[in-house]
């Protein structure tokens, strides 16, 4: 199945996927950062691990790719590749939530917290941060498990912020508000009363109060989402929502699981949101 920029809308309509932050660092910045000045090349839409990179760079393979055979990195030149291997923990970031598997696997990863920003001494961090410069932690926050934090955030009073969870520069998040497994923009406020998991968060979004988000079904079984007209399903057993840039939802809005809001869009205060919003 070859991949298609639209099947990662609304995510994909105002930025690149190579562009977009995964713990606060570019996709791009990623790959460079496992190839180093390797004579690899990378699918530009692919989250490469250095388990991965090392069995292409030291075995006797050119090329790996994934389950549906299509190439994640390999060497020289992809049409000459000869013999290849299905790659283990990398793939290609096809749909708009493989962003978010990609943000877990990088922020479970740290090992070692680094504080540049303020923690108040009332504030509970239980796991590894990473703080940016002049971002307040305030009283009452418990961070539990992997986090990163931008520059120039306000995180609380009294929120809950549990991993995975990345956080963009200059974003809000306040009084009674709970995060888990997110991967939240730059500019962008969750100010109170609010629930958000396993979900992706673009730039300057603003959820209103008591904003809620399911990210869990009923059954139990695997959540399904709609890209164009199929309804595919996406693997994860909880999974929130896709909001794209500039967003706003109105107070006490409801959002089902999978559903997806395109940029610029808004919702009406107590709106349930049982389809994706396109416009």
């Amino acid at each position: 199945m070859p991949f298609h920029l639209s099947d990662c809308w609304p995510l994909s309509l105002t930025r690149s996927i190579q562009e977009f932050p995964i713990g606060n660092i570019s996709l791009a910045q990623h790959q460079r950062r496992i190839v180093e000045s390797s004579n690899i090349t990378v699918n530009p839409c692919a989250w490469i691990t250095r388990p991965d990179f090392l069995t292409l760079m030291n075995g006797e393979i050119d090329m790996l790719t994934d389950s549906l055979h299509q190439p994640i990195a390999w060497k020289g030149n992809a049409a000459s590749a000869i013999s290849a291997v299905v790659a283990t923990s990398s793939f290609i970031i096809r749909y708009s939530w493989d962003l978010l598997r990609a943000n877990e696997l990088y922020v479970s990863e740290l090992d070692q917290s680094v504080i540049l920003g303020d923690v108040h001494s009332s504030a509970v961090v239980e796991g590894i941060l990473h703080l940016g410069e002049g971002t307040r932690i305030l009283p009452g926050v418990f961070i539990e498990g992997n986090v990163v934090i931008g520059s120039n955030c306000k995180i609380g009073p009294n929120c809950y912020i549990r991993g995975n969870t990345s956080i963009g520069n200059h974003c809000h998040i306040g009084q009674s508000v709970e995060i888990k497994n997110c991967l939240i923009l730059s500019h962008s406020n969750v100010g109170h009363l609010s629930y958000v998991g396993d979900s992706v968060l673009g730039e300057k979004v603003n959820l209103g109060a008591g904003t809620t988000v399911s990210n869990l079904r009923h059954d139990g079984a695997t959540h399904r989402s709609m890209v164009g007209e199929t309804l595919v399903d996406t693997g994860r057993r909880k999974f929130g929502t896709i909001i794209g840039d500039h967003v706003h939802t109105g107070i006490n809005t409801s959002i089902y699981p999978g559903r997806k809001l395109w940029p610029n869009t808004s919702t009406r205060p107590g709106e349930i949101v049982q389809r994706d919003i396109c416009s």
